[in-house]
Formats: structure tokens, sequence, C-alpha cells
């Protein structure tokens, strides 16, 4: 059994598996513009975060109920049992589906419907992040979150994802202030493809607790000594930087030299339908590619968890996290 771990930085419409596809297609009554699965996966070829961005919208358009999106969740979670998650918060994009006429009950009681049972059923703890699309003008995050309050008791955080470059986090202060009055967590992407600015900008202006990627950080020495002495968790996703072309190959992933500078690092999956590998898959890669010790993967466990809402729950963390001590490694 692998590692237990937990996963932070995960989006559901990004686990969309080729099969499971076609049969989400069929059932609704949607032609995809693919012959069949082998054809769709030789479309998950990136040349950047864009052309990645295309096709996850694309098929989107196979989800339509609740029953495809608890069938959605359930394959997920599945999947990440298997590969030693005990923890998984995560994303979801409401405006994309909201966009095609499928409201937000629907994709919150669907998602809902797995994630309710996913401790019994899959042996995971779960939380819900609501993530704005930050290509989308920031009335239409208000409006998002509006439509949302509904379900805050299903929706622990939001979140800030999409094409980062050219929409810095600024756009988005007044939703970031009205979630925090609401009592909800605060995460973004930052410092994916967009500067080390970003990275601060999501910080001072949107007050996040966790940065979502935030690789670029390297960049600015300054920035990596403040992340260091506040302790801000850092989502790395190392199979999605090298497809989206962040990092050439794997091997030159600066997540060594990351840890070594004491940043509180954790390694994710991001769309792992899309992206080559779920989080077992990615902590195996980065244990091949980077020669990673076992002390290094444990500490990288232990920070999954460190790094979790799961302030309202210690009592779990603490059995998770005396879990990864437990691990022996074969």
């Amino acid at each position: 059994m692998p590692i237990p771990k937990a996963e932070l930085h995960l989006h559901i419409e990004g686990t969309l598996e080729p099969e499971l596809a076609f049969a989400l297609a069929a059932r609704n009554g949607v032609e995809l513009p693919y012959a069949d699965t082998e054809e769709l996966r030789k479309a998950y070829l990136f040349e950047d975060l864009q052309t990645f961005l295309n096709l996850y919208y694309e098929l989107m358009a196979v989800l339509r109920t609740e029953r495809d999106f608890e069938d959605l969740a359930n394959a997920y979670l599945a999947r990440a049992a298997a590969q030693g998650v005990r923890h998984a918060e995560i994303f979801f994009d409401p405006q994309a589906h909201i966009a095609r006429g499928v409201d937000m009950g629907t994709v919150v009681e669907g998602l809902w419907r797995a994630l309710g049972g996913s401790e019994t059923n899959h042996g995971i703890s779960t939380r819900l992040i609501l993530c704005f699309l930050r290509d989308e003008s920031a009335d239409s995050a208000l409006r998002t979150l509006e439509a949302a309050k509904p379900y805050l008791d299903r929706i622990t955080g939001i979140g800030l994802d999409s094409a980062e470059v050219g929409h810095p986090p600024v756009k988005f202060r007044e939703v970031y202030e009205a979630a925090a009055a609401l009592g909800l967590r605060r995460v973004a992407h930052a410092g994916e493809e967009g500067p080390p600015a970003y990275i601060t900008e999501a910080l001072d202006v949107l007050g996040v607790e966790r940065v979502d990627h935030g690789l670029r950080c390297m960049e600015d020495e300054e920035l990596v000594a403040r992340l260091v002495r506040d302790r801000v968790p850092l989502t790395l996703c190392p199979l999605s930087n090298v497809r989206l072309r962040a990092v050439d190959v794997l091997a030159e992933h600066p997540l060594p030299a990351m840890l070594d500078a004491g940043l509180l690092c954790t390694v994710n999956s991001d769309d792992p339908a899309y992206f080559g590998g779920y989080a077992g898959d990615n902590f195996d890669a980065v244990r091949s590619a980077l020669g990673l010790t076992e002390d290094r993967l444990r500490e990288l466990a232990r920070n999954s968890f460190v790094a979790s809402f799961l302030e309202d729950d210690e009592e779990r963390r603490v059995r998770y996290l005396a879990e990864v001590e437990a691990y022996e490694f074969s």
C-alpha cells in the first residue's frame, strides 16, 4: 500500500477519464468529436495551459445530472484510495457548468452524493472547495458565490483557477473579502505560469492560506523567505508541470530545492486524467526522477496533512500523521 497522504490540489472535472467521458456521453445523448477512447487519449497532449483548458471545457459537456457528478467523484475516490489518499480537498468549477445550463445545486448535490459517503465507501475524508474561473469577470465570481450560499454547509473554501496570465489576483479582491466574511477558507492558483508577484498579491490582497502551484516563487528570494517564515503551504503538481511545459522534464523539477529551502511543499495530481497520474503516481514519479529519499517522501506526506483544512477535526489530523510516521516503505 502506498504511503498515506492528503490530496490538496485536485480538480474533480480533471479526473474525467476517456472511458467515463464516453459512457456519460452515451447516457446523456452527447456526441463527442472523437471516434473512440483511443483517439480521445491522443488529444491529451498539450502545448500549454490553454490547449489543455480547451479540451477540459469541451469534455465537460457530458456532465449533466447529479448522477453524472456522483459517478465522476466516486471514480476519483476509488482511484485515490488505491494510491494511499486518506483525505482529499476537492476543487470544482461551477461557472463552467452554470454556463452550460447546469445549476449549482445539481453540481453540489451530485458531488455530495459521493463525498457524503466517501469515508464509509472509500476510507477517504473529504472537503469541497469552490473555484472561480479567473478568465471570467469579477462580477461572475460574485454571482457564483451568491448561488453557492444555500450549500455552504458542504463547501469548506474557495479557490481561483483557469488561465493565469493577464488575470492577476487583485481582480478578485471583492469576492475573496465576501468569502472571508462567510468563514470560508481561501486558496488560489498563483505562480504556475504567472509571475512571483501573483503569489505575493494572492497573499496580500486575497488573504490566501495556501498557494496552489507556487512554482515560480523560487525566482524571488524574499518571497521564498516569507513563505518559509509564515509556513504557507504550496500544493505542487509535478506531472502537471511537465505536461503543461512549466518544467521541461521531471528531472529538472525544483521540488528538491524547494524542500531544501524549507518550503512547506505538498505533491498532488491537479487534473490526473489529463496529466498522466494520480497522487500516488506523482509520488512515485518524483521519487524516481528526483531521487527522493524515504525521509523526503515521508516529509511530503506529513506536509500534506499539516497543510489540510482539518482544523475542525484535529483528532483526525493527528491520526493521519501517526499513520505517516508508522508507514514502512517496501
